[in-house]
């Protein structure tokens, strides 16, 4: 209903399960909370189709992903051909029945397009380990990997075997798997670059078979893999912090090429066939690639481990697409604790923090080149200016912390009420700033209705009188001096 207080009930609607997040989360931060099944099993009967999944087909006789970025899918058997039902996925004309997203390694047990039962495991992967998987036949070759100053042996302490591990170093050496299609080295077939903490699983001058496992890392080894988890990731999201260990993200749609090593990062390219355009990221040799040589990518998949900057994902793909990752990534945290809140509470919150635009171009409006305006405010203007035959202004959206969006509100008697409340009130005096007693606080603290539930009607209501009573006032104005015009020609007829 028009005035009800939908900002107030998202703000309780989120809040209130905090409580269980408080007491909940003490063990959630750190590699033991990898709050991981390693076997997916299927609650409905049907169809098995792979989704963007890359696949090889090793010895053991199970299909092993090559890629994270695709989903496993039960659809209902409707007796359509798998090529009919992966267009009505990838058009999302079909909605699955079930939809797993998979883990680089898994070992799917069932081929694409069988007919599965419910209550069966379809896949499984390694829960403690991110493996490294060699995707096309060969002999191994290790390319600097010098033991003392790029790998060093430790012993399992499980096994009581040794094993080569990758070190952090500071030379020039790019510790890496290549493959090779003959004993003499002469035709390279593939290449796998080894981070810091991957534990060598072959030997070298071995044929390696597709599927086969290279290396594997411990994710303990992965410092950007560490789980925010509870209060924190949800504050670190609602106030759009840029995390210490993000990830690179894809910028165009593209297949994955790697260019070598400089200034000791990794060159990785992402090509568009069709267009042609090309993007290059700098990655960190730390850091650990989740993509291969040759692999497919769209705008936004992760390319590295480490957690998404919110900022980038504005930049790269658009206002729906953070909307999407925002509302998903507070479901998260909300969901691992059993909690369950509507999507519209959160997408209200994240419709403040994008609440305002950048001026990119101010053309013939007001604006200052650089300034950030209310998108209602910016609308308002451009029409205007359309109207009157001017050039529009350009803007791009900004992403608000909830604390920086209270702040950068019209009404500075609200945001005093919030914090930074010497400041707010000394800049509001400097600008000479005039409240316009639109919303809730400003409204309470000043004694006036607020104009929420019956008060939004009844202000609307004066409102309106005051508006015809102006209007009135006008026109009577306005009759007053045309009678007076009147008399005066009259006058000087005579």
């Amino acid at each position: 209903n028009i005035g009800e207080a939908v900002g107030v009930i998202a703000a309780q609607s989120i809040g209130e399960p905090g409580t269980q997040l408080t007491m909940r989360t003490f063990h959630l931060g750190g590699v033991a909370a990898v709050a991981m099944n390693p076997e997916i099993i299927t609650e409905h009967e049907g169809v098995l189709v792979y989704h963007g999944i890359r696949c090889v087909y090793n010895e053991e006789g199970f299909w092993i992903a090559l890629n994270k970025s695709g989903t496993l899918n039960v659809v209902k058997d409707e007796g359509r051909s798998l090529e009919e039902y992966k267009r009505l996925l990838s058009t999302n004309s079909l909605e699955p029945m079930q939809s797993f997203n998979i883990e680089l390694g898994t070992r799917i047990l069932f081929q694409d397009g069988q007919k599965i039962k419910k209550k069966i495991k379809v896949a499984e992967f390694e829960q403690h380990n991110i493996p490294i998987i060699c995707d096309r036949p060969g002999y191994v070759r290790f390319e600097d990997l010098v033991e003392g100053i790029s790998a060093e042996k430790q012993t399992n302490r499980q096994t009581g075997q040794e094993e080569l591990t990758v070190k952090q170093h500071r030379g020039e050496l790019h510790p890496q798997i290549a493959i090779y299609n003959d004993r003499d080295c002469v035709e390279l077939v593939g290449t796998y670059p080894l981070p810091v903490g991957a534990i060598i699983s072959v030997h070298e001058n071995v044929f390696a078979t597709a599927g086969s496992l290279l290396a594997r890392l411990p994710r303990g080894a992965l410092k950007t893999k560490d789980i925010t988890g509870g209060l924190p990731r949800v504050a670190e999201l609602f106030e759009a912090r840029k995390p210490k260990n993000s990830a690179e993200i894809a910028k165009i749609d593209g297949f994955v090429d790697f260019l070598g090593v400089q200034r000791s990062k990794r060159v990785v390219f992402v090509r568009d066939p069709v267009s042609g355009m090309e993007e290059e990221h700098l990655v960190p040799l730390s850091k650990h690639l989740i993509v291969q040589k040759g692999d497919h990518v769209v705008k936004g998949q992760q390319l590295t481990d480490g957690v998404v900057i919110p900022h980038e994902i504005l930049e790269v793909c658009g206002v729906r697409e953070l909307y999407s990752y925002l509302v998903r990534q507070v479901q998260e945290v909300y969901r691992l604790q059993g909690v369950r809140i509507n999507d519209k509470h959160i997408e209200i919150i994240v419709r403040q923090m994008l609440k305002k635009v950048r001026i990119v171009e101010p053309g013939d409006s007001s604006f200052i080149l650089g300034e950030e305006v209310d998108k209602s405010d910016f609308e308002l203007e451009n029409l205007k200016v359309v109207n009157e035959g001017g050039k529009a202004a350009t803007g791009a959206p900004v992403l608000l912390g909830i604390t920086k969006a209270s702040l950068s509100t019209d009404s500075f008697i609200s945001a005093a009420s919030f914090q930074d409340t010497t400041r707010v009130l000394t800049d509001a005096a400097c600008a000479g700033k005039v409240d316009p007693l639109m919303g809730y606080k400003e409204n309470t603290i000043t004694g006036s209705m607020m104009p929420g539930g019956t008060g939004h009607a009844l202000k609307r209501e004066r409102h309106r009188h005051v508006e015809e009573a102006s209007l009135s006032a006008v026109i009577y104005e306005f009759e007053s001096v045309t009678g007076r015009e009147r008399e005066l020609e009259e006058v000087e007829q005579a």
